[in-house]
């Protein structure tokens, strides 16, 4: 069983930055490829970012490539969305998500609950 509890979105400018976090709670040690995910008002859900176990592989959609950077700290079960340079067409729930395989970054095993993400122009 896995828990993820998401942190950090608001309501912020055009142009600001936001940070995600995601804490990661897990009866075992498995360390899980990961991704974040956000969905628009009704709009279907994107994935955002995805990064392997270790840290070392990482694939961005292409309207955050440049702006948003995700991380990872395994020694603190942490999961990280550093969002820079934020647009309006930014706004939307982000998740926190553990994947079966980082090749299909929408096969969810576990999910957060979620976290508003508004961006005003």
């Amino acid at each position: 069983q896995v828990q993820l509890v998401e942190s950090g979105g608001g309501l912020v400018q055009a142009g600001d930055s936001l940070r995600l976090t995601c804490q990661i709670f897990e009866q075992t040690t498995r360390v899980h490829a990961m991704a974040w995910i956000r969905q628009a008002p009704a709009k279907d859900r994107e994935f955002v970012a995805t990064i392997d176990w270790s840290g070392a592989q990482r694939n961005y959609a292409d309207p955050v490539k440049g702006r948003f950077t995700i991380s990872r700290d395994n020694a603190k079960n942490m999961l990280y969305l550093q969002m820079n340079s934020l647009k309006p067409e930014d706004t939307a729930v982000y998740y926190c998500a553990t994947l079966f395989t980082l090749e299909r970054p929408l096969d969810v095993n576990y999910w957060g609950q979620g976290t508003q993400v508004t961006v005003s122009s």
